[in-house]
């Protein structure tokens, strides 16, 4: 993968700092330890770090074409590039290159701004037209890659991978965004498009931003959407065989590679799926590699083997020390804004394994989102129906009153853990998954937040995320809907955002064959009782997998990638908790109520509460600030 960074002047045509653009794209010197390059005329300036994966002599960036009139820098893969060139020659265009790159600028070329609505892959690009004096900068449609942007009081447009890079830039302001800092607590990460930042921002997925010289900053215009168009369904066993040959395909096209290629494998059914898709598609034994952990609760090491056996793959597998929190103080630079998926730990660990023998990974991100995975989805389904027994109404002041009296019971069985059920259920739809998925809840942060912070929201509440995207949202089907507000935001905001910090830390690519826009599209348009079936997530993928996978793969309980943060904030590091926690960063910034930060550390190292996912989101911002 890559990164890339640039400079454009919107009020005209001034001489840049090669010496700061220079700077800036070596911030991202992880992201591409291969190459470098930079690219500079009156009022622009384009930089990229390169890391090789296909046309290993001839893909140098920034790219050009054939008279130099256009010019671009990216990050990512065209998985259909191959079908793209001989079209875009037969059109007169001549490529001078092998690689994915130089397709983008001759579909600009010829297609302008709908070049997008012809690539298949992730991607984020940065595209200087001189003759038509645009800049022109896209993401890939589910957000797998990266893309900050920020104007600046000098009249400079400046974007890049990673926040760290626009850092740089002499006046970047730091001011916090406030309505950012609210949905970090409420959703363990920043949805697009905020940042931290206030006046920095992310370009959503499947969106694009066209500037020209001297033109006001428009704003950027979306160019896809996941349809859930309803498909033709005919018998279940032709939907599995069509499942599974969509699936094959997506695998198929990231299979191309120049360096060494392997694949992620948990042991669960999405990474087994696409590890037995490759093998097929392969005439040398697949390279895989999986994370082992010593509490059997989270250790699917045992279920990877199976399916490494099975079909005779390159298995590396690597034990993560249940005491590894050395990376705590690692992260906050990583993801360079507040991030609270403690999963960012092991994740970070088998891309570090995946690095040894491999340079490109395939992963089975997306398939919970896209085929309906996640357990917190029949939850959602069965919260539903009793919502439709009652009238809000109704249900508001009824399971309000319970949810309030309900004590919070974090030790019991979940079946007498009814309290965040009632508070679920006092609420509409949009509102009872937003309670469903929050970090903090609603009567958390506002215990949480000072009074003075609170007022700086002006009633803003990180809901309204969720009730945006559902106001767009394609679909009112109850399933479908909560599909799509992941997708939107829990899939590139967390999942994806995960993978790419971690994966670029260690140079090496991640390819989502679930995440094939054209596989998506087909699912998100099955019926719902094909995804959720009788309380089954993955439904119809786990039936076409059968002749591919055992029963203890595709059926057993869903695990994650967990570790122990309970005890680690009761054990080795109590007083790194405390410290930061207690310390005078938190206390004395003026965000936080000072005594609701003591009852936290206080009532979850006496054992009375698990406060470890407060505690965490904390101790992530506390580093945040620190860096």
């Amino acid at each position: 993968m890559c990164g890339l960074v640039g400079i454009f002047d919107i009020q005209g045509k001034s001489s840049l700092s090669r010496e700061l653009l220079d700077r800036m794209n070596e911030a991202q010197f992880h992201r591409g330890p291969d190459e470098g390059g930079l690219h500079m005329e009156p009022g622009v300036g384009l930089g990229h770090r390169r890391l090789s994966i296909i046309d290993l002599s001839s893909g140098q960036q920034p790219l050009f074409n054939e008279d130099r009139s256009v010019v671009v820098v990216f990050n990512g893969e065209i998985y259909n590039f191959v079908d793209l060139m001989p079209e875009l020659q037969a059109l007169g265009h001549i490529f001078r290159t092998h690689c994915d790159t130089e397709v983008i600028v001759h579909a600009w070329e010829e297609w302008g701004e709908n070049c997008v609505d012809r690539f298949r892959g992730m991607f984020a690009f940065a595209l200087w037209d001189r003759n038509r004096q645009k800049l022109f900068l896209a993401r890939d449609r589910l957000g797998v890659k990266p893309l900050f942007y920020s104007l600046q009081p000098d009249g400079k447009f400046i974007f890049a991978s990673e926040l760290k890079a626009l850092r740089l830039y002499p006046g970047f302001d730091p001011t916090l965004d406030p309505c950012a800092v609210e949905e970090y607590f409420a959703y363990g990460y920043i949805p697009e498009p905020r940042t931290i930042y206030q006046n920095t921002f992310k370009l959503p997925p499947g969106y694009h931003l066209t500037l020209s010289p001297n033109a006001p900053l428009s704003a950027p215009r979306r160019y896809w959407d996941i349809p859930f168009a309803p498909v033709p369904v005919t018998s279940l066993q032709d939907m599995q065989e069509e499942l599974v040959e969509r699936l094959r395909e997506a695998v198929r096209i990231r299979l191309v590679s120049e360096v060494p290629l392997g694949a992620f494998l948990s042991g669960g059914v999405d990474s087994s799926a696409v590890v037995a898709m490759m093998a097929a598609l392969s005439t040398e034994p697949v390279n895989t590699c999986s994370i082992a952990f010593q509490d059997p609760r989270f250790n699917e090491a045992p279920y990877a083997a199976q399916v490494a056996q099975q079909y005779h793959t390159r298995h590396q597998v690597s034990e993560v020390d249940p005491n590894d929190f050395s990376l705590v103080d690692q992260l906050a630079a990583l993801y360079d804004e507040p991030y609270a998926d403690s999963s960012a730990l092991p994740t970070y660990r088998v891309c570090e394994l995946a690095r040894r023998s491999v340079t490109v990974a395939l992963s089975g991100d997306g398939g919970d989102e896209n085929l309906a995975g996640y357990r917190r989805y029949r939850f959602h389904m069965a919260e539903e129906k009793m919502r439709a027994l009652l009238p809000l109404g109704l249900r508001r002041p009824l399971f309000g009153t319970l949810g309030t009296l309900y004590p919070k019971a974090d030790w019991a069985p979940r079946m007498f853990r009814a309290k965040s059920t009632f508070e679920a259920l006092a609420r509409d739809s949009v509102e009872g998954y937003f309670h469903s998925v929050s970090l903090l809840g609603d009567r958390l942060r506002n215990q949480l937040f000072s009074p003075s912070f609170t007022a700086s929201l002006q009633g803003y509440r990180a809901v309204e995320v969720l009730k945006t995207h559902a106001r767009n949202s394609p679909t009112q089907d109850p399933l479908s809907l909560v599909q799509y507000l992941d997708i939107k935001t829990y899939l590139p905001g967390d999942i994806l955002t995960k993978v790419d910090r971690a994966s670029m830390a260690h140079a090496l690519e991640v390819r989502e064959p679930l995440l094939d826009h054209p596989l998506m599209e087909w699912v998100s348009g099955l019926p719902s009782s094909l995804k959720l079936h009788q309380g089954e997530g993955k439904y119809l993928l786990k039936k076409a997998l059968e002749p591919y996978l055992s029963q203890d793969i595709l059926y057993r309980q869903k695990m994650g990638f967990a570790v122990p943060l309970a005890s680690w904030f009761r054990g080795p590091l109590r007083e790194t908790v405390r410290a930061s926690v207690l310390g005078p960063r938190l206390m004395d910034c003026g965000i936080f109520n000072p005594s609701f930060l003591t009852h936290l550390v206080e009532e979850h190292q006496a054992g009375r509460r698990d406060y470890s996912a407060p505690l965490w989101s904390l101790l992530m911002f506390e580093s945040f600030l620190r860096l």
